[in-house]
């Protein structure tokens, strides 16, 4: 786990995929909190701490992991910080405006059991913003590495938040640019798997420059277009998906 942390946080800053996230992620962040300041939010698995940062202009950010290696690593962030199981958050009924989680789900046994805790730590009227890796087919070394459960379509992430009595507000794919490419580069993960050794820095080690800048404005542009055009939001796949959710008021 160490290892893995040790290359997410150097990674977080440059890397083409952290980039694409924050700016798919950021302005929906924005949307939730509809321009109030001074709001209560939770990041549900927060590792690093690096999505913090996203968090802090709209209120309080505050952070909770497992790991004591992430929040070793997070503590540099100067947020508010609790080492616990996101499946029982260690915070009163109601405390937060926003709830958020980015790429933990997958890697919870009882995703449900995570699920309800938002929405049980979330105030009425509250926002659940999630992201979560999408599609069985994208699976490879990336999903042994952190140990996924599972890989989320639509339909699973709806039952999921309608389960823990959330409204489901939007669902939809990222990264669909990469698909083609990610798809490949799986597929072969799969196909050679039992031939070689597992890698630790896989899609997580930084790309050369040059690649990692054309990757960065693929995914930037992508995010740019889905702000712009809602339609394009709606891409039919990717490799994360995103899910806004409110608990009613």
């Amino acid at each position: 786990m160490e290892d893995r942390l040790d290359l997410t946080s150097l990674a977080a800053e440059t890397h083409f995929w952290f980039r694409g996230f924050r700016a798919f992620v950021s302005p929906v962040l924005g949307e939730a909190a509809a321009g109030r300041r001074g709001l209560r939010l939770i990041d549900c698995g927060c590792g690093t701490g690096h999505n913090l940062q996203i968090l802090a202009p709209h209120g309080r950010a505050f952070g909770v992991d497992l790991s004591a290696s992430g929040l070793t690593h997070a503590k540099a962030a100067g947020r508010p910080l609790v080492r616990g199981d996101v499946t029982h958050l260690p915070y009163a009924s109601g405390a937060f405006d926003i709830a958020t989680s980015f790429d933990v789900l997958q890697c919870v046994e009882r995703d449900r059991d995570a699920v309800s805790e938002m929405a049980r730590v979330l105030g009425p009227g509250g926002y659940a913003v999630v992201t979560m890796a999408a599609l069985e087919a994208l699976r490879g070394d990336h999903s042994e590495v952190w140990q996924e459960y599972r890989r989320y379509t639509p339909a699973m992430a709806r039952q999921l938040f309608d389960a823990a009595g959330l409204r489901v507000e939007r669902v939809s794919f990222l990264f669909g640019t990469l698909l083609p490419l990610m798809y490949t580069v799986r597929l072969v993960q799969r196909l050679t798997r039992p031939y070689r050794a597992l890698s630790h820095d896989s899609d997580i080690g930084l790309p050369p420059a040059p690649i990692n800048a054309a990757l960065t404005w693929l995914v930037e542009g992508e995010a740019a277009l889905a702000r712009r055009l809602p339609r394009f939001a709606q891409t039919p796949a990717g490799s994360s998906l995103l899910v806004v959710a409110r608990k009613a008021k």
